[in-house]
């Protein structure tokens, strides 16, 4: 480890949605290895809770971000920040003539108006200070189609859509705004598509990941630490003119 005065993220205060497990676990890990303190935030106390103990410096709170309310309370809870992950998703498949109402306005809810919600707080948190970071993790389905999952990438279309504009509105203060895209990434949700591919063509698991993998010139998963280096790198202050980018991690599938 290096010494505490060396770390760039020393004086920061991370606080990030969905860091329980997978995506937002390692961008955590991430951030932590370079001296930020860090929020875990997330409907599943838990998770939060074990990920945070493994952490040098951090602490869980429960939060809803489809819900004002509730992401008022744990900001106000989680005290002053700089930085701020939206990574809290919902991934749910089906036709759409199987989407019901219900199962869109909870995909829209939790993948892009928490977004809204979280980042209304942040800029109001941050606009006065020389830093801030908003990363908000998307996704492939953000810049391009795929069957099954009409809800999921309508929502995060919306988060591009959301990071771009909010990125020029804000961009003479010292905030930066962005998205990463992954592509199919080894996390619990990869590990439910998969199965849920099985179970309804009755191939074998590897046959499912070739399937998912069959665009990818690299014939490999995202890996999570993958992700979470990149959210570091835009949290470093060297990131400063890096703003509004849709930044796509998929091993080549949408070149």
């Amino acid at each position: 480890m290096e010494n505490s005065t060396e770390l760039p993220l020393k004086q920061k205060h991370a606080i990030i949605t969905g860091g329980g497990t997978g995506i937002g676990a390692a961008i955590a890990d991430a951030l932590d290895e370079l001296g930020a303190r860090i929020t875990l935030m997330g409907r599943r106390i838990e998770p939060l809770r074990n990920t945070a103990q493994t952490l040098q410096n951090a602490q869980a709170i429960s939060v809803d971000v489809s819900d004002e309310s509730s992401v008022t309370n744990a900001f106000s809870e989680a005290g002053d920040f700089d930085i701020l992950i939206n990574n809290a998703g919902l991934a749910q498949s089906a036709p759409l003539q199987r989407t019901s109402l219900e199962h869109w306005q909870q995909s829209i809810a939790v993948n892009l108006t928490g977004v809204f919600l979280c980042s209304k707080v942040a800029v109001v948190a941050m606009k006065n200070k020389p830093y801030g970071r908003i990363i908000n993790i998307a996704s492939t389905a953000g810049v391009k189609g795929y069957a099954y999952v009409s809800a999921y990438c309508a929502a995060k279309h919306g988060v591009i859509g959301f990071t771009k504009s909010l990125a020029k509105e804000i961009a003479q203060s010292g905030i930066t705004v962005n998205a990463i895209c992954p592509g199919y990434t080894e996390t619990a949700i990869l590990s439910d598509t998969i199965e849920n591919i099985v179970q309804k063509t009755g191939c074998s698991t590897e046959q499912a990941r070739k399937q998912l993998l069959a665009d990818n010139p690299q014939k490999r998963f995202v890996q999570p630490q993958q992700i979470g280096a990149l959210a570091a790198m835009l949290c470093m202050t060297g990131s400063n003119s890096i703003n509004g980018q849709a930044i796509i991690v998929d091993g080549g599938e949408t070149v």
